[in-house]
């Protein structure tokens, strides 16, 4: 028999490849999105694969989260409002009361769900693991933005003050989110994880590292670095890098992503745990721009303007040990992966920069800030 899944979220950038791989893989697939204009500016995209059953509509309101769930086997819950964008009552409403009110219905209508895979982040930790000279492995909390003003990006030990050296992080790493995005992945993780205890239903939270690939919109301007560097640079304006570019970032192909949900929903191995999955590999985002450039072919240098972000975290390699163990491999390594997405947004029509008025807008609401000019 085939399985019946829901892919909440179905048309974005994960969640309309991983309808795709499950649909080849024979599932019989329902998809729910309620095609948020910020990230479908033009509406249904074409990409919505035309076996699946869609439905348009908010997981939000009661009914419809009600009816998406019918006669379903697995949930794969992607959706989620995500990035810097400044609306906070949104994030909680759509993230953590969201995916509240789904495990709800599920309990009260006792629907006979068998899994529940639910997407997380690497936004949930505060800094990525650190190693100190003295005191080795350590966790940093987030570098306090005094420490930012005055233009020191290092991640310091929290016993010695040393500055540390970035190592994969761990799934026992602290959480807790020094973003509203982040705080609300906390909240999905844990509210999805606590009730499959108290249901005895299976469920897994997938902490994804930073997700590109085909489908990544070229529309919203706050989220998304590849994209964001891609479509300044197809508007021959530079790449924008907040602090000194020097951050790192594990970064994933949306299609390795796809099966990794895939391997969370098909095996016991991963159940009831929160999971790390990434390339294991860091790379700075000012090598990320280059890359983007050479690959364009478009010799713009990146802007730095001084400016930096409170609460984001300066290195974050994920430790992708526990679901490698559970027979996950990456397969698309980075330079496939940004040639892939251009060839792709080479494909779209009418790519504008999107991200200029929007920084304007995180500079006006306090999300980015200033390096403090220091008198002589």
């Amino acid at each position: 028999m085939a399985k019946h899944a829901l892919v909440t979220g179905g048309a974005g950038l994960i969640g309309s490849h991983l309808a795709d791989l499950l649909v080849r893989e024979g599932w019989k697939v329902r998809v729910l999105d309620n095609l948020e204009p910020q990230t479908h500016h033009r509406g249904r995209p074409a990409w919505i694969n035309q076996n699946v059953e869609f439905i348009e509509g908010d997981l939000r309101d009661r009914g419809t989260i009600t009816a998406a769930l019918d006669k379903i086997d697995i949930v794969f819950h992607q959706a989620a409002y995500g990035g810097y964008m400044p609306e906070i009552a949104k994030y909680v409403h759509v993230n953590s009361l969201g995916t509240a009110q789904m495990l709800e219905v599920i309990r009260e209508k006792n629907l006979p769900i068998k899994k529940i895979v639910v997407a997380s982040s690497q936004a949930v930790y505060s800094e990525g693991a650190g190693e100190c000279p003295r005191h080795g492995l350590v966790f940093p909390s987030v570098r306090p933005v005094e420490q930012l003003r005055k233009g020191d990006w290092q991640v310091h030990c929290p016993l010695c003050g040393a500055i540390t050296k970035t190592v994969p992080t761990p799934e026992n790493a602290p959480v807790g989110g020094e973003t509203v995005y982040g705080l609300t992945k906390v909240d999905q993780e844990k509210l999805v994880l606590l009730w499959g205890k108290q249901m005895g239903i299976p469920n897994v939270a997938l902490r994804y590292s930073c997700t590109y690939g085909p489908r990544q919109s070229i529309f919203n301007p706050y989220t998304g670095v590849i994209a964001i560097f891609c479509t300044r640079l197809l508007n021959n304006l530079p790449p924008v890098l907040y602090e000194d570019g020097e951050q790192t970032r594990d970064f994933s192909f949306v299609e390795d992503i796809a099966r990794a949900n895939l391997l969370a929903s098909e095996t016991d191995k991963l159940d009831g745990l929160a999971i790390n999955v990434g390339s294991g590999k860091g790379t700075r985002i000012g090598e990320i721009a280059r890359h983007i450039s050479d690959a364009l072919k478009i010799d713009i240098e990146p802007e730095m303007n001084g400016e930096f972000r409170p609460g984001e975290m300066r290195h974050l390699t994920s430790d992708t040990a526990r679901i490698r163990a559970a027979g996950y491999e990456p397969h698309v390594d980075l330079p496939e992966g940004i040639q892939r997405y251009i060839d792709w947004i080479r494909t779209q029509s009418d790519i504008r920069d999107y991200f200029s008025e929007a920084a304007k807008i995180l500079r006006r609401k306090g999300i980015v800030h200033r390096v403090e000019v220091m008198d002589a």
